[in-house]
């Protein structure tokens, strides 16, 4: 770490570099915590979201952070890297054919008497799982039976979701009844934003899962979304991460991924029924 007196001698952001060697470190360690392959093109975001860090510790060199985040003495700071390095772009009701298909499909076949229960499991900052809340709730009602549980390997942007607290500008794609229904609108000192009924939050719980390790003891679902997520995997941990999903599908249930995204070569447990979701025998 430099001596403080060094601190104006440091290099601006825009000033500090990564070389191929210190990227390729990088890229081997957020592949390994997190199965995330990042190629030569994602050196530019990785320098552009990590430099605000060295900044920080006042490190010079990319290996000095390197060395911070590895040493075995900084796990929040460890943690910290993974957040910045992971993307969390997500919206209300994002590809809105996936809870068509649960409203019309999914829903209507459930065995009355049993819980409905849902995993967002790369669930962001919560827009996805509370738009499968917010089906369920038309379904089975707010008193129902069913529950939406929530994962993500951020923690960042899982406080956020389990807060369900957002901006205005986040009800795009909400329809406006779900507006009304399911989200009451900040005043005074809120105003600007709104918050998620707690009667629908309710039904949601969270934890911190890194689908690149073993699972926790979850019990089953009736349907997991993992979209957008298996993009930024390698075959072999796609592989590993549906086989581990697959196995905590209910027997009919479904399995939802991203439009961009295929099972094909990947799993031939799950069936497809319709392009991007698949279900279990």
């Amino acid at each position: 770490m430099a001596d403080e007196h060094d601190w104006a001698s440091l290099p601006t952001m825009d000033e500090i570099a990564i070389s191929d060697a210190e990227f390729a470190k990088f890229r081997k360690l957020i592949h390994e915590i997190a199965g995330i392959s990042l190629s030569d093109a994602k050196k530019v975001l990785l320098v552009g979201r990590l430099s605000k860090r060295l900044k920080h510790y006042r490190f010079h060199t990319f290996a000095e952070y390197y060395h911070h985040v590895t040493n075995g003495g900084a796990p929040d700071e460890r943690q910290l890297m993974v957040d910045l390095l992971t993307t969390n772009e997500t919206y209300f009701f994002r590809e809105d054919k996936h809870f068509d298909f649960l409203r019309r499909k999914v829903l209507p076949a459930h065995p009355s008497g049993r819980s409905f229960d849902a995993w967002s499991a790369a669930s962001s900052t919560g827009e996805e799982l509370y738009t499968t809340a917010m089906v369920l709730a038309d379904h089975f009602g707010l008193e129902g039976q069913w529950s939406v549980f929530g994962s993500d390997i951020s923690l960042s942007v899982l406080h956020t979701a389990e807060s369900g607290h957002y901006p205005m500008e986040k009800t795009r794609g909400l329809p406006p009844e779900y507006l009304r229904k399911y989200c009451l609108k900040g005043v005074r000192s809120q105003e600007g934003t709104f918050l998620i009924d707690r009667r629908l939050r309710a039904h949601t719980h969270f934890s911190q899962i890194n689908l690149n390790t073993e699972l926790p003891k979850l019990g089953s679902f009736d349907i997991i979304f993992l979209r957008n997520v298996m993009i930024y995997f390698d075959a072999p941990t796609k592989q590993r991460v549906v086989a581990r999903l697959a196995k905590k599908i209910r027997p009919g249930g479904h399995f939802v991924i991203g439009h961009s995204e295929t099972l094909n070569g990947i799993n031939d447990e799950l069936r497809a029924v319709q392009p991007t979701i698949y279900q279990k025998p």
